[in-house]
């Protein structure tokens, strides 16, 4: 263990003068104290707000940090230039205290405060490396191997202090960054995925807008562009993806198009199974009959023609008895195994109405009426070529997305992360956020299964799944025209339970306010770069209590690159410029003439 002793009579600054439960008070004896000096070849910021302190208890020393600094009133009064060169002053300071350790083991550290500073304990300047090691220790629990901790930039009050962590104790727990445009909140997710590329960790990008494209290199990244190189084939869509999509109304849409779907999925499965049936052309007609013996051994035979069930006048009795046979794929709705592109000429076909045990000749014209917006809507979907090369019908060979994401999270295949590329998804009925929603949806079915516990077998490795802009994609909900709103929520249900099985989110917006707080809740890591939308900080605020309004205070001033690190695994907010990574993101902007 790092020999380092956090007090040195070099470094004394004050004594404690007030005690109080959220910061203590401290009494500097002069105000040369203050002043930066060098110690054995290093500098020291000395008393300056922002600079990290540790105080000498009886049991327990603690670190802090000054947020305060004034002069008594007295004092105050006879400040001058002439005499703050002749005379000497006695400052007073505010001290956050941020955590508290075992004296004779400084590096035990306690969570929470148990106990307090005394009046009369003395206050000395940290030193950076007391800091610095604390840092890397966090996020490590008793008994587990000492991983080595990656380094992500410098402390912004010492900037030769650097700031290394175990990336257990970023991602572990499901990790925030946010912050406003600007920030440096893009450079950050790169610095991020860079660490994990170089720690032979996973990682899964959901790029938005296509800010990460400089991840190009095949050896480092696999990238997948989503409508260009792949597609989200449509059958893997469920079908409450395709409610969302489609927006039927609760009244006689939602009944029309799910009995459509079914009768879709029928004639699919009688195609795949025709071997099993006596099939009969219908002359001059392009239809096709499906002979089979019923249960009773009646003869029984169902219609189709052009890829539909047809249902005009037929009775029921047949299309019940294949219902029946073929209940469990036909019940199955996490996919939807049938033909897209016959889906509004099928619902036109379920517009009968039944008599006792058959469908009636004559279409029902007010069924018909009602349904013409849903057909519409589903009309102009499959007519956008967008919507074609992404969902794969297109007849255009692509690859499989699912079947990319099942080749990256093997661990014997290189390379370590995966982009996924949005910035070519339509904006269109709601498509980005269902194809992201569903994508979500398949990692959450394989997280579920064990497939990134390492604890189920030790060749899985755990997963991170980071998703920018994630305002876009995260727990959305979409409007019917009767304005019944249905949630997309794969990714909220990640947060919330597919920790333990391996499987990590990482966010990245600049809308904390638009991420639902009961999401924001479950990061148990922030990255939080410049905020000054007063929403923005409470939402923070709520959903860390870490914190506190003395560390959020600095938010508005953070610049560029400069971030606070704070979380469950962190005993204490850290504020700290990030280092620019090696490939850095695309976020420039466009300049005026």
């Amino acid at each position: 263990m790092t020999k380092i002793s956090p007090f040195k009579h070099e470094y004394f600054l004050g004594y404690i003068n007030q005690v109080l439960p959220q910061f203590v008070k401290v009494h500097f004896p002069s105000s040369v104290l203050l002043n930066g000096f060098t110690h054995f070849g290093k500098e020291f910021n000395g008393g300056l707000v922002g600079s990290f302190v540790v105080i000498e208890g009886d049991k327990y020393g603690f670190l802090g940090r000054i947020t305060e600094l004034s002069l008594p009133e007295s004092e105050r009064l006879s400040l001058n230039e002439k005499a703050f060169q002749t005379s000497d002053f006695h400052p007073t300071g505010k001290i956050e205290i941020l955590l508290s350790f075992d004296l004779y083991n400084p590096f035990d550290v306690k969570k929470g405060l148990t106990a307090y500073p005394n009046i009369g304990a003395k206050v000395f300047v940290s030193s950076g490396e007391l800091v610095q090691e604390y840092m890397s220790r966090f996020g490590v629990r008793n008994g587990e191997a000492s991983r080595e901790p990656t380094e992500l930039g410098c402390l912004v009050s010492s900037p030769e202090t650097k700031v290394k962590v175990n990336l257990q104790s970023i991602f572990g727990r499901h990790c925030a960054v946010v912050g406003t445009t600007g920030g440096g909140k893009s450079y950050t997710v790169s610095k991020l995925i860079e660490s994990l590329i170089a720690t032979d960790n996973k990682a899964i990008l959901i790029d938005a807008t296509g800010e990460y494209s400089n991840y190009a290199n095949p050896d480092e990244c696999l990238v997948s562009t989503l409508g260009i190189d792949s597609h989200f084939h449509y059958t893997n869509l469920s079908v409450s993806d395709l409610f969302v999509m489609f927006r039927p109304s609760g009244q006689v849409q939602q009944p029309l198009l799910l009995e459509a779907i079914n009768s879709l999925k029928l004639v699919t499965i009688l195609e795949r199974e025709k071997s099993k049936f006596n099939l009969t052309t219908i002359e001059g007609s392009e239809s096709v009959l499906y002979n089979f013996i019923g249960k009773n051994s009646e003869s029984l035979s169902v219609e189709i023609k052009d890829g539909c069930l047809i249902k005009q006048g037929k009775p029921t009795n047949p299309f019940n008895r294949l219902c029946s046979m073929y209940s469990s794929e036909l019940n199955d709705f996490n996919k939807t195994n049938f033909n897209i592109k016959n889906l509004t000429k099928q619902i036109n076909n379920e517009c009968f109405q039944i008599w006792g045990d058959k469908w009636d000749n004559s279409i029902d014209k007010k069924n018909q009426g009602n349904a013409s917006s849903l057909i519409l809507r589903i009309f102009q979907a499959l007519s956008e070529p967008e919507f074609k090369k992404v969902f794969g019908f297109d007849n255009v060979e692509r690859k499989d997305i699912l079947q990319e994401i099942q080749n990256f999270i093997n661990p014997e295949n290189k390379p370590n992360l995966l982009r996924i590329a949005f910035d070519k998804v339509p904006y269109s009925f709601q498509i980005r956020e269902i194809v992201a929603n569903a994508l979500g949806s398949s990692l959450l079915k394989l997280a579920r299964i064990g497939t990134f516990n390492s604890k189920i077998d030790l060749r899985n490795k755990p997963l991170v799944l980071m998703i920018d802009e994630a305002h876009q994609f995260v727990n959305k909900s979409v409007k019917d025209e009767y304005f019944e709103s249905t949630r997309l929520d794969a990714f909220d249900s990640i947060a919330k339970e597919c920790r333990k099985h391996g499987l990590f989110l990482c966010i990245a917006t600049q809308m904390p306010r638009d991420i639902p707080s009961g999401t924001l809740s479950q990061m148990g890591t922030f990255i939080v770069h410049r905020l000054i939308n007063h929403n923005d900080k409470e939402a923070v605020s709520n959903a860390c209590s870490s914190a506190n309004k003395n560390t959020l205070d600095f938010l508005p001033i953070l610049g560029e690159g400069e971030a606070i690190l704070t979380g469950v695994d962190f005993p204490m907010p850290i504020i700290m410029k990030f280092d620019k990574p090696t490939i850095e993101p695309d976020s420039s902007t466009p300049k005026l003439n």
